[in-house]
């Protein structure tokens, strides 16, 4: 990932990116060139390993063990539009540009094709996505015998992760006086918007 120093972000507020979305896009090499799957990601105590599934029809986890993976996170992303630059009255050399936070972690994947990993797997998935509720749905909750052929129907995977690098483009390299412009223009746009903007105060 490309990043200028005023851009980046340590490996902690890399890492709350990851939980932030939740999910990402899983890519690898295949003997047909790049192959991704979109996937949800949870994160294994000590930052060392993460875990997800996968279809057992998605082709995309086979021949995989062993290999190396890049997984791309994306937690916020918006348009910034040079009309939101109150400079430009007086310097109007500027473009449009994009706003985002960003993550990408490199490891090696393992295949779990184990009907056991798979089901522990999805049941700290689910206490993961349902922690904040007041009323978390469980695995236990549906019958056993629909859980064990949903579990057939997928493959578990790791990732030994090697690196994690963040990026937070968030109008730092703008006069304040921009920065602060793009910010109340996003804070009254759309979600994906907003949830900038909402990145952008904090920054």
């Amino acid at each position: 990932m490309y990043t200028l120093p005023i851009f980046g972000i340590d490996d902690d507020d890399a890492w709350s990116v990851v939980s932030d979305a939740g999910a990402g896009f899983f890519v690898r090499t295949t003997a047909s060139g790049l192959s991704s799957v979109f996937a949800p990601i949870v994160v294994e105590a000590g930052r060392r390993t993460l875990t997800t599934h996968v279809a057992r029809a998605n082709d995309w986890w086979r021949g995989a063990d062993g290999e190396d993976v890049l997984i791309l996170v994306l937690a916020a992303s918006a348009y910034v539009s040079p009309r939101h630059y109150p400079s430009r009255l007086e310097s109007p050399g500027v473009v449009p540009t994009w706003n985002y936070v960003a993550a990408e972690i490199r490891g090696t994947l393992s295949v779990h094709d184990d009907p056991d990993w798979t089901r522990q797997q999805v049941e700290e998935q689910t206490n993961r996505f349902e922690g904040d509720s007041e009323s978390p749905w469980r695995v236990g909750d549906a019958p056993d015998e629909f859980v064990r052929r949903q579990v057939t129907a997928i493959v578990g995977i790791s990732v030994v992760v090697a690196s994690i690098e963040g990026k937070a483009k968030l109008s730092q390299n703008r006069p304040d006086v921009d920065h602060d412009a793009v910010r109340r223009a996003l804070a009254a746009g759309s979600l994906a918007d907003r949830q900038v903007a909402q990145r952008m105060g904090d920054a």
